[in-house]
């Protein structure tokens, strides 16, 4: 059973974007880029539609955790750039 084109076109869209995300990633982009390989190929011989769409569903899922992430952290160093903490003494 070969996998359809528009499955294969999301699973695809999917690599690229972690990919792209990845590059800011704390570990650093060679680690993300070791692990999300192998995700994918451990579902590679995935052929049930039902189980791409949940495969597809949870990737996307990654996505927003690490937009998240990027964003908290991003926040984070704008905050301490712009606040100080006023119980500090000198």
């Amino acid at each position: 059973m070969k996998m359809d084109n528009s499955l294969r076109g999301e699973v695809l869209n999917l690599y690229k974007n972690l990919l792209y995300l990845g590059r800011d990633y704390p570990k650093g982009d060679n680690y993300f880029k070791r692990h999300l390989k192998n995700v994918f190929l451990k579902n590679k011989d995935v052929k049930d539609p039902e189980k791409f769409k949940e495969l597809i569903g949870w990737g996307e899922f990654v996505m927003k955790e690490l937009e998240d992430l990027y964003f908290l952290r991003k926040y984070t160093a704008m905050k301490q750039c712009y606040f100080y903490d006023v119980n500090k003494t000198n």
